[in-house]
């Protein structure tokens, strides 16, 4: 299918009288580290208000079956969805407690293909007249070039979150996590500077810092923490800024376009710096100096610009200081295409470190990078989202600062 059967796509199913579900599948959901109930997760919020039959617990994993068609690889076949309601029906404290659609049929479906693990996936499902599903259209994204262009629709979808909408809802669901931040500031707690004119990504992340400082806490979890303090505090921002205009109401189409299309693009300018700028913070705090340690936003070559450098730009470009104690570190918060971007940064630098907060790659994905000389750095917590075959050849941010400080003289 040519891009165009995307957009397309995009016109037919972004319609009234549909909800849409916009994710990217992680390893749980794929078959790219062997769960046993594979099947792509959906929030119980979003499911129970389209299939009501499941939500009960007088049953034991109560389903419904429908029909599923993956129009992005011209699949359809019959599914299910399940509430697996293990921890409210048999009160087993390590019970489950979540719902997910099923029955695919293995591999052989794009939503199980462990290839398809990252990929941005689209649920369109029109309802009848009392709101219920009556099946549902899927598009799952087959390279970069369509996420943007889904992207462009939905803005920055990343990875654990969703973007959810129904029909009958006022506007979208709020963003769902696991795990709330807690750090949605209320309109007096803004500065107001940031209303008069939006803070910078940087601005934003000291403030998570503040609210989140985690000292005692290991970078990896730190860092996962701060980016979903980070999030609630730039929702919280965008809420205080773009009401007033939206409630003031737009005297032309014009107008009401020029004002979506500015908060699209901060959200994606906010997405695209955020996992770089709490990177920086984590260093800092751990004792690496920036400028001696470390270099953030260097320019390796011409034209090269990886997102850090170590120990400085200027010991990268002494051709006598030794490659063996230089490194690099790009991030990237998905990396299922845009890996690759990270080959040619940093020359002297045979292998390239990639921290990534995408849950979970197939193993011939995590085998071609290896082959490329990236070594993934994954956070720890999202570790059990990885093959378990490949886990130990992936770095947690915390290895890999430790062995930073193996290479640098007088570093903590």
């Amino acid at each position: 299918m040519a891009l165009s059967d995307l957009t397309d796509w995009l016109g037919e199913f972004c319609a009234p009288g549909i909800a849409l579900c916009v994710k990217r599948l992680s390893g749980n959901d794929t078959l790219a580290n062997g769960t046993h109930q594979a099947g792509p997760y959906i929030p119980k919020e979003f499911l129970f208000r389209i299939f009501p039959t499941i939500n009960r617990t007088d049953e034991k994993n109560p389903v419904y079956w429908f029909e599923l068609a993956v129009d992005s690889h011209l699949d359809v076949r019959k599914v299910r969805a399940v509430y697996y309601n293990s921890k409210r029906f048999e009160g087993k404290a390590n019970g489950r407690d979540e719902t997910r659609l099923t029955n695919f049929g293995g591999g052989a479906s794009a939503l199980l293909d462990a290839e398809s693990t990252g990929a941005l996936s689209i649920f369109a499902f029109p309802l009848n007249d009392n709101g219920a599903a009556i099946g549902c259209h899927v598009w799952v994204c087959r390279n970069e070039v369509e996420e943007d262009t889904a992207e462009e629709r939905f803005g920055p979808v990343e990875p654990g979150r969703f973007i959810m909408w129904s029909p009958e809802q006022p506007g979208l669901f709020p963003p769902f996590a696991a795990g709330p931040a807690k750090c949605w500031l209320d309109p007096g707690d803004i500065p107001p500077t940031w209303v008069a004119k939006f803070p910078t990504g940087a601005e934003i992340v000291r403030k998570a810092v503040e609210l989140r400082a985690e000292h005692g806490m290991p970078p990896d979890k730190r860092l996962l923490r701060r980016r979903e303090c980070e999030f609630e505090i730039f929702r919280s921002v965008e809420a205080a800024v773009e009401f007033p205009a939206i409630h003031a109401g737009f005297t032309n189409l014009d107008d009401f376009i020029s004002r979506a299309q500015t908060v699209l693009q901060r959200r994606k300018a906010r997405s695209g710096r955020s996992l770089e700028l709490h990177t920086r913070e984590i260093l800092i705090e751990e004792q690496f100096r920036e400028g001696t340690d470390f270099q953030h936003g260097p320019q390796s070559e011409p034209g090269k610009r990886p997102d850090f450098l170590f120990p400085s730009q200027a010991a990268y470009r002494d051709p006598t200081f030794p490659a063996a104690r230089l490194r690099m570190l790009a991030t990237k918060t998905t990396c299922r295409d845009r890996w690759r971007q990270v080959i040619n940064e940093a020359d002297r630098i045979p292998v390239k470190h990639l921290l990534t907060l995408q849950e979970g790659v197939s193993e011939a994905q995590f085998h071609e990078m290896t082959q490329a000389k990236v070594q993934l750095v994954v956070p720890e917590p999202l570790m059990a989202k990885y093959p378990a075959s490949i886990r130990t050849d992936i770095m947690t941010l915390e290895s890999f600062l430790g062995d930073l400080r193996l290479l640098v003289p007088g570093a903590p």
